[in-house]
């Protein structure tokens, strides 16, 4: 498991992502992430740690930082009966992150693919995505396509919902 920036940041090296890294004091909030985010034309995203009722499954749901998103709405569309946030045991066990810092490169740390990545379509529009590097006190600039190509490294396919 990748458990520091520093790390993830030479896994990132060592498969030749170029990603421009913003260093802030620690965000928590998407408003104050955007605070620091000047100049850069990116989509600034929210993940959402979720589970099903019983926690056997878990989802990583990215959206944009404006919009609301209702649980009982979206479990219709991830098929589930219920959603609910998932622990912080979970999270940290399956992302290698902590609230506050919860992020689609989490998915590194995932090699037993028990996450399931759901991305808002209306972001998936977007060229360049603001990502944390396991850590909420910097934010990283990525390609759509380095994105892609992070995924297909990572195993994970991503799903789209509205």
């Amino acid at each position: 498991m990748i458990t520091s920036e520093q790390e993830f940041l030479k896994f990132l090296s060592a498969n030749q992502f170029t990603c421009p890294r913003i260093e802030h004091p620690a965000v928590f909030t998407c408003a104050e992430a955007d605070m620091h985010h000047s100049g850069f034309t990116a989509v600034s995203t929210k993940n959402l740690f979720l589970c099903d009722k019983k926690a056997r499954r878990f989802f990583l749901v990215v959206t944009a930082c404006e919009k609301t998103v209702k649980l009982d709405g979206l479990s219709t569309q991830l098929g589930v009966s219920h959603l609910r946030f998932g622990s912080e045991e979970n999270l940290g066990h399956l992302l290698g992150v902590t609230r506050g810092s919860v992020t689609m490169m989490g998915l590194v740390n995932d090699t037993e693919h028990k996450v399931e990545l759901w991305i808002d379509s209306d972001i998936w529009q977007g060229e360049h995505f603001l990502c944390h590097p396991l850590v909420n006190t910097a934010t990283l600039v990525i390609t759509k396509a380095e994105l892609r190509r992070f995924l297909v490294l990572t195993g994970h396919v991503p799903r789209f919902f509205t």
